[in-house]
């Protein structure tokens, strides 16, 4: 904006310039007086009102603004040092420095197996790593940075605008490889995966961090393992789904087995105590076929000689 007003004011200068530059003299042609306006050359006013015009041009296309997150690394050709500009307005003297604006917002590197989702959009950009075992594993994984502001120097100097490429993808390559070998397929899977994504961060860190990165985190978003291994994977949970079925219908049938033995050496011991009585008391066999009969049935004759009163016998009992 300030620098939209410098110029807009190097135009009212210069038209002003021009008309104080002019003369108005009458001229006779075909026998009338015209009215024209000459050019009339002063020194004295033109030339300091030239250099303030120049000056004024110089100072417009200076005026640079940093955006906010932003720094601006200039570098001065004549005294071969380097500086850093932070957001606002700031100058830069054409032909005297060359510069280049930083982000250091928080930035994402995502590698990922799914299109459209990490750097490189158009490929499966997984990280495929050799476990423990030597099995093939897929890694989808996040990482959130930033360059540290005072390292944004350093950083040009060292490695350049490309740094996303030159250097933070081939660390997180290289630390997800080593840390994986280092780890069963099925820990990467599923026991220890909290555990290699804190490995993975802590690594990255040493790593980045002395280049001038600031890292702040890193997602393990996704494992994912070769055709043949996910099949095998998924007939192994078939079948311990059926030896878990299977132990099931025998711990049931067990259960059956314990409750059959149980009851058995209920009866058993019934019949025992019954045995014990009949030969103490002959007469208990009435006393239990008179308790099953209805409770209807009040005198039942046993023989000519013999008449049973059940009601009698009931209210004993």
């Amino acid at each position: 904006m300030l620098g939209i007003i410098i110029l807009v004011a190097i135009l009212a200068i210069a038209f002003f310039l021009w008309r104080k530059s002019q003369k108005v003299v009458v001229i006779e042609r075909g026998g009338e007086l015209k009215t024209v306006r000459k050019f009339d050359f002063k020194p004295y006013f033109v030339w300091p009102s030239a250099v303030a015009i120049l000056i004024l041009f110089i100072l417009a296309i200076s005026i640079r603004t940093v955006s906010v997150g932003h720094a601006m690394v200039k570098f001065n050709v004549i005294t071969k040092r380097f500086s850093v500009a932070h957001e606002g307005i700031t100058l830069v003297l054409p032909f005297v420095y060359r510069t280049k604006v930083y982000d250091l917002r928080r930035q994402e590197y995502t590698m990922s197996a799914k299109k459209g989702e990490g750097k490189k959009k158009n490929i499966d950009d997984s990280l495929w790593s050799p476990t423990k075992e030597g099995l093939q594993v897929g890694i989808d994984l996040t990482c959130w940075y930033k360059i540290a502001p005072d390292k944004v120097v350093a950083v040009h100097r060292g490695i350049g605008p490309d740094f996303a490429e030159k250097v933070v993808r081939p660390a997180i390559r290289s630390v997800v490889r080593h840390v994986i070998s280092e780890y069963a397929i099925m820990d990467v899977y599923s026991a220890h995966r909290q555990q290699i994504q804190e490995e993975i961060e802590k690594r990255i860190k040493q790593l980045l961090e002395p280049d001038g990165f600031v890292i702040e985190d890193v997602i393990l978003r996704d494992v994912h393992f070769t055709a043949d291994f996910a099949k095998a994977i998924e007939r192994k949970q078939i079948a311990q789904q059926e030896a878990e079925r299977m132990e099931y219908v025998l711990e049931k049938e067990q259960k059956e087995a314990e409750r059959k033995k149980i009851e058995a050496q209920g009866t058993a011991r019934a019949i025992e105590i019954v045995s014990v009585q009949l030969k103490r008391n002959p007469e208990y066999i009435k006393y239990l076929y008179v308790d099953k009969l209805s409770d209807k049935i009040k005198v039942i004759v046993a023989d000519q000689s013999t008449i049973l009163d059940l009601k009698g016998m009931l209210e004993e009992k």
